[in-house]
């Protein structure tokens, strides 16, 4: 993965991506890697899929670097934390697509393929976060 930077320890793991076009499958191929690496594979399609989307809107409206970050909260063995942060201080907001529209869907997406969701602003952006329920 070229430009990207790794940040991988225990029960979290990071990648920073460039904004450029190959972040999303970069991004992919990162998520999928780490949750197989944990023994989350049944995991790995949704992670990816909602991570593209994510990614895809960072790359819309930022100029900078797009960090990913996997967290397995401790004391939460039934949770994955999906982190996706972006130089942009706006927040996300959702939007109702038309059924002729070819965008405007990922966040709907996230909401309804996750347990919950949410941001947050940063230091220098804002972080949009999603739970995944981590199969008992």
């Amino acid at each position: 993965m070229i430009g990207v930077i790794d940040d991988t320890e225990g029960d979290c793991a990071g990648w920073t991506f460039p904004a450029e076009a190959g972040a999303v499958r970069a991004a992919r191929a990162a998520v999928r890697g780490q949750l197989c690496r944990w023994g989350l594979d049944s995991l790995g399609d949704v992670a990816a899929l909602l991570v593209s989307e994510l990614v895809t809107n960072a790359l819309r409206h930022a100029t900078g670097p797009i960090g990913v970050r996997l967290v397995r909260p401790a004391g939460l063995p039934e949770v994955l934390l999906v982190e996706v942060s972006d130089p942009v201080p706006d927040p996300p907001r959702e939007r109702a697509a038309r059924t002729d529209d070819e965008s405007g869907r990922g966040l709907q997406l996230v909401a309804s393929s996750s347990r919950r969701w949410g941001s947050r602003p940063g230091g220098t952006g804002k972080t949009v976060w999603f739970e995944l329920a981590v199969p008992g």
